[in-house]
């Protein structure tokens, strides 16, 4: 199935054809959500002309288009518990800002080494190493300032304060820096080195653990309850673990033109992927069963509330880039 046909079926309350249940039009709001975060990203780093090399950078890599599954789940998770897209878009632009950092980082030659990013080179190839560098590191800071902007619109202090400790932790050294590091160290390894349990351990902190930053933080500023936040954080790490099975099988199944990034990167560098622990068919078999997972996370929220989280597991399980 195309990312396309994916984006245009409606898709029921819970992801499944059924006639008798109501549908939820997916391409109509995330074209809107897209559509808000990229105006609002867009204003973050407002354009200040070409001599201002970092802003310039900065803006190239975050305004290159791409998902925004990361902000849209935090604007989703934030109105299932009862907040606003206005609350939840600070946010959800600090997160995009992160996720933008950790592509620069990713893509330069002493970490994955890749010239291609969102269909158009990487950042260290249009401006050097070195602001590539400093480019991701400027995000980083900015995301952060950025979220404290929250706390003009009423949510209270205590809020703000767990969102930003919640979205530091998802992305440090019990996170997203965690499982980079660790799937450095897996380059060269042979399959007999590297078990299931040592790649979940990677994908769990280089890739979920920021999704499960995501929805956390949206449920947080939106006043969910401590259970709902754990609910969610449930259904984000299914969702993040997911992405990633689906990223492997996609890495050696699609062209460059295709996924808009280099092909077979994973192959060049000889990492240990979850097709080559368990072949294609069983990774595929995996995918599904982590979007099963996934959607009965969300049983006992509202079904109507909870249709872009259900469309959004279905939309990752079945992306085609």
């Amino acid at each position: 199935m195309s990312c396309a046909m994916v984006l245009s079926k409606e898709i029921t309350l819970k992801g499944h054809e059924h006639e008798s249940k109501p549908t939820f039009n997916f391409e109509s709001y995330m074209v809107q959500k897209a559509i808000s975060i990229n105006q609002a990203l867009d204003a973050a780093i407002p354009f200040k002309g070409h001599h201002n090399k970092i802003q310039e950078a900065m803006r190239y890599s975050l305004l290159a288009g791409g998902k925004r599954a990361r902000p849209v789940l935090c604007i989703a998770a934030c109105e299932l518990v009862g907040g606003t897209e206005s609350i939840a878009m600070p946010a959800a632009c600090a997160i995009e800002m992160i996720h933008t950092m950790s592509l620069i980082h990713d893509d330069l030659p002493c970490m994955d080494n890749d010239d291609l990013r969102r269909g158009r080179p990487s950042s260290h190839k249009v401006f050097g190493e070195a602001v590539a560098v400093l480019t991701g590191d400027a995000l980083l800071a900015l995301a952060f300032d950025h979220i404290t902007s929250v706390s003009t619109m009423g949510v209270h202090p205590t809020r703000v304060v767990h969102a930003i400790k919640e979205l530091a932790k998802s992305v440090g050294h019990e996170g997203l820096a965690a499982g980079q590091v660790a799937d450095i160290s897996s380059e060269g390894l042979s399959v007999s080195d590297i078990g299931l349990e040592q790649l979940e351990f990677i994908h769990l902190h280089k890739t979920a653990a920021l999704f499960e930053g995501t929805v956390a933080v949206g449920a947080i500023l939106g006043g969910g309850s401590n259970e709902e936040i754990e609910k969610l954080r449930r259904f984000a790490r299914y969702i993040g673990l997911l992405f990633q099975v689906v990223d492997d099988i996609l890495d050696v199944t699609k062209s460059a033109q295709e996924l808009g990034k280099t092909a077979g990167k994973d192959l060049v560098a000889d990492k240990i992927t979850y097709p080559k622990l368990m072949g294609i068919d069983k990774s595929r078999e995996f995918a599904e069963k982590l979007n099963k997972e996934a959607q009965d996370s969300l049983s006992g929220f509202d079904s109507v509330k909870a249709a872009p989280l259900f469309a959004l597991a279905n939309f990752i399980a079945h992306r085609q880039n």
